[in-house]
């Protein structure tokens, strides 16, 4: 007797019916309880609700490190509180010019040991920032050189939010798989997680006198481009997301090849599709970048998740407002169309 495979894919997938894929040509007032209905449903699944609770009326407490005068920038490095016990640092990029207040745009890293690091262009070395450029990953530097004020923090699991024993005595250097174990011990998920530091870091920003926050995106590569895809999708303060190198579906990434346990959402299935979460953004303003080669994203699956996300723009008659754009490599960051579309909203209309 051998485990088949397909047999248990097509039987749980047969009996299973999402609760909130997307049905097509819903009116306005139906369309808006899907989404807030969907948005609950989503932040249970995700444990954000007991995030949420446990962190209700606590105060960011925010500490400015250290400020750093840059090529045409400041470099302010601060953390906040998020939860009871939980500092997430992060870098403020200002530029030098532009009329204030700025919009601000959030870039979030992916896996990797550097964390923030390399997205806010801080470079440990040469091969470090040879690295960071080809892949274009340096989202932060790339973003204040736009003159857009930048928030670029560390991810829980990586760089200053990794453990100790991680960062210190091994050579992957991250902590997502510890950290996720606890996490779903106890009804939470990293991405919860990461998505609610999210929503404290633009707390954060509404305070900073040199911020517009009507006029926040966010952006971000790999683990970077999970978190933007799910942070736009249950915050509306986010006005614009541009997740890179994620949107595919779930069935074809994250249930087909191997990933990271920080991807893992238990009974995301009973909910909906990728799709249909990224659905959540809709009318607000959605680039999808992928590389035409990304061997854990797989590009047809991330053109048909696409296809599905198209039609509900349309259904709204803003089908301008959500675009993919196709890079000619792998699993990377790819800046090209970026700049020229957040500024097409932020600063033409």
């Amino acid at each position: 007797m051998e485990f088949n495979e397909q047999a248990y894919n097509a039987h749980v997938r047969n009996q299973t019916n999402p609760a909130f894929s997307y049905r097509s040509g819903l009116a306005a007032a139906d369309f808006a309880a899907w989404q807030r209905q969907f948005r609950e449903a989503l932040a249970r699944k995700l444990g954000l609700d007991k995030v949420r609770a446990g962190a209700a009326g606590l105060p960011l407490e925010p500490q400015l490190l250290e400020t750093v005068r840059m090529d045409g920038y400041v470099r302010e490095k601060i953390t906040i509180q998020t939860e009871p016990g939980v500092r997430i640092p992060f870098y403020l990029l200002l530029p030098d010019g532009g009329a204030r207040p700025l919009p601000l745009v959030i870039a979030i890293h992916g896996h990797g040991k550097r964390g923030k690091e390399t997205f806010a262009g801080n470079y440990a070395s040469e091969a470090e920032r040879i690295s960071g450029e080809e892949g274009e990953r340096n989202i932060g530097l790339q973003a204040v050189k736009e003159g857009y004020a930048v928030i670029v923090p560390d991810q829980r699991g990586f760089g200053e939010m990794a453990r100790e024993t991680d960062r210190l005595n091994t050579d992957l250097g991250y902590s997502c798989e510890p950290m996720q174990r606890k996490a779903l011990m106890y009804g939470r998920t990293l991405i919860g997680e990461r998505v609610h530091d999210t929503a404290r870091l633009i707390d954060y920003a509404a305070a900073r006198a040199e911020i517009d926050s009507s006029r926040i995106a966010v952006t971000g590569n790999s683990g970077g481009g999970t978190t933007s895809l799910f942070a736009a999708a249950l915050d509306e303060r986010i006005k614009l997301a541009v997740p890179g190198s994620y949107f595919c579906t779930f069935a074809d990434s994250v249930l087909a090849v191997y990933h990271c346990s920080c991807n893992i959402i238990p009974g995301i299935m009973e909910l909906g599709e990728m799709y249909d979460i990224a659905a959540l953004i809709a009318p607000r303003p959605l680039l999808v970048v992928h590389g035409r080669d990304d061997g854990i994203f797989p590009i047809e699956a991330t053109r048909r998740a696409f296809g599905c996300v198209q039609e509900v723009y349309r259904h709204l008659q803003v089908p301008d407002r959500c675009e993919l754009y196709v890079g000619d490599g792998g699993h990377r960051y790819y800046k090209k169309p970026v700049w020229p579309f957040v500024y097409k909203y932020f600063f033409e209309k």
